[in-house]
C-alpha cells in the first residue's frame, strides 16, 4: 500500500507562478495556502490582492480574492471583514505598497483592531515596476532611483514595519520572518499559524512580516540573493516576536 508523504496543497490553484526565477513569492504562497488549509478555513477565507508583484496573487490562491487598488489593501479588507465577520480575510502586500503608498491604511487598520491578517512580503525593492528604491532598501543599496545607494542624507532610513506596528495598541500579533533555509521556513508556517489563527479567535489585528529576495533587480543569482537575505537585511530587520497578546508582548 503506497503511503502519501507530501501533496500539493489545496489552497492553490494549478496556475504556474509567474514570480522570477529565485524570487520567494512561491514559498510564502505555500504556507499561507497550507496555513489555511490546516485550519479548515479555506471555504470561507478572502484574500486581498495588492499592486505588485504579488497583483495576480488572485490566480494562484484557491480561495475567493479581491482585487485592491495600489496601497489600498486593508481597506478593502476592513470593508469585507465588517460586512463578513465571519470569513477569515487577509492581504498579502509587498513594501512599495505596504510601507509606501499604503502606510496609512495598515496603520490606521491596526489602530483600529481590524480582526485581519496582514501578509507583509519585505525585499527591500520596487520589483514589479523596474527595481527602484523603496522605503524599505538598505543604506548602500543601490536601486534604478538610487544608482549610488540609498543616502541616508536624502532618503533617510529605511523603515522597520514590524517594530512602527508593534507600537499600535490595538495590534495583537506582529513577527518578522523569513525563508532563506529550511529552518526559517518551518518558523515562518509557525508564525502564520499563530497570526490566522488569532483571527479565528476574534483577537483582532495581525501582521506578518517576511524578509525576502529579489535576485532579479538586486542583479545576482539566487542562492547568492539568500546568502544576501542572511548577510544583509536580517542585520537590519532582526527576526522575530515583536509583539504578541497571547504570551510574550
Amino acid at each position: 500500500m503506497e503511503k502519501v508523504v507530501y501533496q500539493k496543497t489545496k489552497g492553490l490553484t494549478d496556475k504556474a507562478l509567474s514570480y522570477c526565477p529565485g524570487c520567494t513569492h512561491g514559498i510564502i504562497h505555500k504556507l499561507v495556502a497550507e496555513t489555511l488549509e490546516g485550519l479548515q478555513v479555506l471555504d470561507r477565507t478572502v484574500g486581498i490582492a495588492s499592486v505588485g508583484c504579488s497583483v495576480m496573487a488572485y490566480e494562484f490562491f484557491d480561495c475567493d480574492m479581491q482585487q485592491a487598488a495600489h496601497g489600498r489593501a486593508c481597506a478593502v479588507a476592513t470593508g469585507i471583514k465588517r460586512i463578513h465577520p465571519k470569513n477569515i480575510v487577509f492581504t498579502y502586500q509587498g513594501d512599495g505598497d505596504l510601507a509606501s503608498i499604503g502606510i496609512a491604511e495598515t496603520i490606521h487598520a491596526a489602530h483600529r483592531g481590524e480582526n485581519i491578517t496582514v501578509i507583509f512580503v519585505n525585499n527591500a525593492i520596487y520589483g514589479m515596476t523596474g527595481g527602484q528604491m523603496a522605503p524599505t532598501t538598505l543604506l548602500g543599496q543601490k536601486t534604478t532611483t538610487s544608482p549610488f545607494g540609498r543616502d541616508r542624507a536624502v532618503a533617510g532610513m529605511p523603515l522597520r514595519i514590524s517594530e512602527i506596528m508593534a507600537q499600535i495598541p490595538s495590534a495583537t500579533y506582529i513577527e518578522r520572518v523569513s525563508v532563506h533555509n529550511p529552518q526559517h521556513v518551518m518558523k515562518a508556517k509557525k508564525a502564520l499559524q499563530k497570526a490566522f489563527t488569532y483571527q479565528v479567535e476574534g483577537k483582532g489585528f495581525s501582521l506578518v512580516e517576511f524578509v525576502s529576495t529579489c535576485p532579479v533587480n538586486w542583479g545576482m543569482p539566487p542562492m547568492e540573493a539568500m546568502k544576501w537575505v542572511e548577510d544583509n537585511m536580517i542585520p537590519y530587520y532582526p527576526l522575530g516576536v515583536y509583539k504578541d497578546v497571547g504570551g510574550q508582548a
